[in-house]
Order: structure tokens, then sequence, then C-alpha cells
């Protein structure tokens, strides 16, 4: 149960003074050893970008093989001050990825130790700008996706699990937790039946997933419509992406305040953490490497897909 990370990492979130320092402060504070923070100015502000990695008892970092999970808070910021008060729904993405590094932390301490390292990166910001869009508006962001996906994902990620908020929709009209099929290199593989699996045992209900479209799997700028931001890691990476959408059965702002749901957070943190010990296993695959190399062979390279195009 990770309920009690979920709450401890919303109350530290929810200020306005919050901080990427104070965030790492306090990840080391629960036996975090290798925190990194990075204060960006942007044309809108700044936000703090912050990676923590939790080393696995095979993982790469201590010399092993076990393969590597990442886990991305995805969002525009946690708070829309001086505008709105408080945190915000598109905090959601942060409050995971942070619960779940807490998690991780706090099994390590018991000695359960993952097997393979865990690195999650999301940003703070509590005075982003705010974007219109239909059917609800988003959460804007000091820096644009570009800078995002540079310091939010790294090489050493071989398959990565992108949390956001995706209440902003009429095409998810379920509340909980929802995955994407899997993303690589442009193609929009089918859903893994092992994170299907996985969603279900978790949550104790039927797998929902999230329909994409080839715009959502483009990148921001283009003007292109995206249900959000959640698949944008996809186009700065050759690893499988997978997004897990906290989604309602209204549309909900980005910027609403008051609209986090715990017992949702507490599913997707779980979700992540499942899927992290699976997967640094190698009990657990985001897809099939031989259909994938097939799909290239009949239909070629979709990489395009990841660039701004023509």
């Amino acid at each position: 149960m990770s309920f009690s990370q979920v709450m401890q990492t919303y109350d530290l979130l929810d200020s306005a003074h919050i901080s990427g320092a104070r965030v790492a402060e306090w990840l080391q504070q629960n036996g975090a050893k290798q925190v990194e923070v990075h204060k960006i100015e942007g044309a809108r502000g700044f936000t703090d970008f912050i990676r923590v990695i939790i080393p696995g008892s095979a993982g790469r970092s201590s010399g092993g093989s076990a393969p590597t999970l990442g886990v991305i808070g995805r969002l525009g910021g946690i708070g829309a001050r001086p505008s709105r008060i408080g945190l915000v729904s598109d905090a959601d993405g942060a409050i995971v990825a942070l619960a779940t590094a807490l998690k991780a932390l706090h099994m390590q301490a018991q000695g359960d130790q993952l097997p393979g390292d865990l690195i999650i990166s999301t940003h703070i910001c509590p005075d982003a700008p705010t974007t219109p869009h239909e059917p609800v508006p988003f959460m804007g962001s000091p820096v644009d996706m570009a800078t995002m996906n540079k310091f939010e994902i790294v090489p050493e990620m071989d398959a990565i699990l992108s949390v956001d908020t995706t209440k902003g929709n009429r095409i998810m009209n379920y509340r909980g937790v929802t995955i994407s099929p899997t993303v690589k290199e442009g193609y929009i593989l089918p859903v893994s039946d092992d994170l299907v699996d996985l969603i279900q045992i978790v949550s104790g209900y039927p797998a929902r997933v999230l329909p994409l479209s080839l715009y959502d799997i483009t990148p921001y700028g283009n003007d292109l419509y995206h249900v959000n931001s959640i698949l944008q890691p996809a186009t700065a990476t050759a690893a499988p992406v997978v997004g897990v959408a906290i989604t309602a059965e209204i549309a909900v702002p980005g910027c609403a305040t008051g609209a986090s749901h715990v017992p949702d957070l507490d599913i997707a943190t779980r979700f992540c953490l499942e899927v992290a010990k699976a997967y640094g296993a190698n009990s657990l695959h985001f897809f099939d490497d031989k259909q994938f190399t097939h799909a290239q062979e009949l239909y070629g390279s979709l990489r395009q897909l990841q660039t701004m195009g023509r």
C-alpha cells in the first residue's frame, strides 16, 4: 500500500513556497542518495526539474544487468498561482512520480530492494501559466516540451511509464487509472498483456485503455490536436513508452483545484511500483520485439512522427 506516501507527497507539494531543492532535501531525508535538481528559466517563468535514481539489487548502476525503468511525472505545473490557490489537477503526475520514489525508498529501508534501477523525474512549478484548450483549459508551462523531454528523459531508461492527469477530455469517461498502448519510435503498438494484468490486479477492475491517434504521439507545436502531453516523452526516445493516465467521469480542467483523488493516485503509484518489480526481474514486456522488427521490415521506420515534420 502506498496511500501514506501519496499523502505525504501531496502535503509536501501543497505549498506556494515549494521548490525542487526542498523536494530533493525531503527525498534525501528519506534515504535517496542520487538526486539532481536543475532550475530552468523559460519565457513565462521558471521550473525546477528533479531526478532521483534508486539503485536496484541487480541494476546497472551497481554493475548488474537488470533493465532500468523510468517513471516520468508529466505536467505543466503543480500550481497556477496567483490565479488559483492550491494544488491543481495537473499536479497528479508529479505526486505519483514522487510518491513512487518515496515508497521505493521506504521499501529499500525495510529490506525490499527493487531488482532493477528506478529513475524518476518530474518538475516542480507552483505558479505555472494556463493555456486555452478544448474542451477545458490546460495548464501551461514556463518551458517548452523539448526542454521538458531533455531534462526528464535519460538514455539509461530502457522503458518509460509517463504519468499524467488526463481528465480534460470527453473520450475517457471513467474515474481511475487508464493505460495507453505502448508507443515506440512512431509506432502505436498493441497494449501490453503484462501491463493489462498488472493494472487489473492493482486496481481491482477491468483494464481501461486510453485511445490514441497519431497526432498524440507527435511533438507539441505542430498545430495538431493532442489529447494532452502524456505521450510526449515518446517523441524523444527509442525506449517504449506507456502512458499512465489518471482520468475522471467528466472533463476536468488541468488548472482546477480540489480535483485530485488520493485513492486514484494510490492505484497509479502501486502500478508503477509493480511494473518496476516485474520489469527489473525480466518478467514483464512492454512490447513484442519480434513483432516490432517484423512491422519495421514490412513498413519501414516511422521515426518521422517523432519530429516536427516537413
